[in-house]
């Protein structure tokens, strides 16, 4: 398998050179007002592949990486077709403490106590809107071969399931599960990898079997949970402004059938870029801001010049 450092979309990769990390990290160093972590990297594609596996090789959601990679056959890419691995993110504006979820990105961030690190993960969040409350919570249990009793919800909608399922293959909780103050919302693992990054739970946050083990090592009872839902973000990375967009749950529910993706900008995303821009909203490319929200494709894109660039520009002024 390998995989190029490489430009993607030119700029993008280069004005992120500086918070380049493997793409398959699941931690990343952070300095005090950082804004985004990781890396875009480019992988050369082997006649073998499909986007599906390559998901859960590099961490990341499936819903979200295909938005990233529009133009390819998820399931047949063609030997030597680069396909980005965009593990790089505009962190969510939200206090940086312990877990926080942002369900519009389909990702969990996790801030360890006293570490200038971050670690995150993609997760399989609700089917319905407001499946999982926004707010916070806590962790008020761990449970290692946790046993799942069907919540409600999914009884009334398949009343010939067991009372419970014990731990084991058929167990939709995975190896691990932190319960949260919230009734009948977890943070778990799942029989069923290939549901990470979609909208397919009653509520609970689905992870990799692989980084629910991770993060139940290091999750302690008590761990504060903060639940957003922020589509789009924006950062000065560098001099330079990016904006980051992420398909809508209509959306991610097109890519998740293999629809096309039917564009539409995210209210309020104007609105939000002049706030960060503030007084150097001139700068902006407001053509690109449009394009950045109707693409969602979850990767940070440019949407000022460089600083170089907007020096030479007031110098010929």
């Amino acid at each position: 398998m390998t995989v190029f450092a490489t430009s993607w979309y030119g700029s993008v990769a280069m004005a992120l050179a500086s918070l380049a990390v493997h793409a398959a990290a699941a931690e990343f160093p952070l300095s005090r007002g950082q804004a985004a972590i990781g890396a875009v990297e480019i992988y050369q594609a082997k006649a073998s592949d499909n986007l599906l596996d390559l998901a859960r090789t590099y961490n990341l959601g499936y819903v979200d990486f295909i938005a990233a990679n529009p133009d390819i056959d998820p399931w047949s890419p063609g030997a030597g077709k680069g396909i980005a691995i965009p593990n790089v993110y505009i962190l969510p504006d939200a206090p940086r403490v312990g877990i926080v979820v942002n369900l519009a990105e389909r990702r969990i961030y996790y801030f360890p106590p006293n570490k200038k690190t971050v670690e995150t993960y993609p997760a399989g969040i609700g089917v319905e809107d407001g499946a999982t409350p926004l707010g916070v919570t806590s962790v008020v249990r761990r449970e290692a071969g946790p046993v799942w009793i069907p919540p409600p919800s999914i009884r009334a909608e398949r009343p010939e399931l067991p009372d419970f399922i014990p731990p084991g293959p058929d167990d939709p909780l995975g190896d691990y599960a932190l319960r949260l103050g919230w009734k009948n919302i977890l943070i778990h693992g799942t029989n069923k990898p290939d549901s990470v990054g979609r909208n397919v739970s009653h509520g609970c946050l689905h992870l990799y079997p692989e980084d629910i083990e991770r993060l139940f090592r290091e999750v302690t009872v008590g761990t504060p949970v903060r639940v957003v839902s922020q589509p789009f973000a924006a950062a000065w990375i560098d001099g330079r402004l990016f904006v980051e967009v992420h398909p809508t749950k209509a959306q991610a529910d097109q890519i998740d059938y293999g629809e096309a993706m039917t564009p539409a900008v995210p209210s309020g995303l104007m609105d939000r870029i002049a706030t960060i821009a503030g007084d150097r909203a001139a700068e902006v490319d407001w053509d690109a801001v449009l394009r950045a929200g109707r693409a969602a494709t979850g990767l940070p894109t440019p949407v000022t010049g460089s600083p170089a660039t907007v020096r030479d520009r007031e110098a010929r002024r």
